[in-house]
């Protein structure tokens, strides 16, 4: 049975990343790199530019309680393209 509806994410823009990333005490550069992207994209989206789904994806597989990361994974698996 697949799930219809997105799970909710940790981060639903960059202000909400911003703030888990001040949560875990980590700098733009080490909260950024370890979802791949670089410090100076990371800023933009902290500083309010649209940040891209699949940037808040990664940030909730990376950053997520590990329950929270399956049912992510789980609907990623099941969703079709369209």
């Amino acid at each position: 049975m697949a799930m219809k509806r997105q799970p909710k994410l940790i981060c639903m823009d960059g202000r909400d990343a911003k703030v888990l990333r001040q949560k875990l005490g980590l700098t733009q550069t080490d909260f950024w790199a370890r979802v791949g992207s670089v410090q100076t994209a990371g800023s933009r989206y902290e500083s309010g530019r649209d940040m891209p789904t699949q940037v808040a994806w990664v940030l909730h597989i990376a950053y997520g309680p590990p329950a929270r990361v399956q049912k992510l994974v789980d609907w990623l698996r099941q969703s079709k393209p369209d």
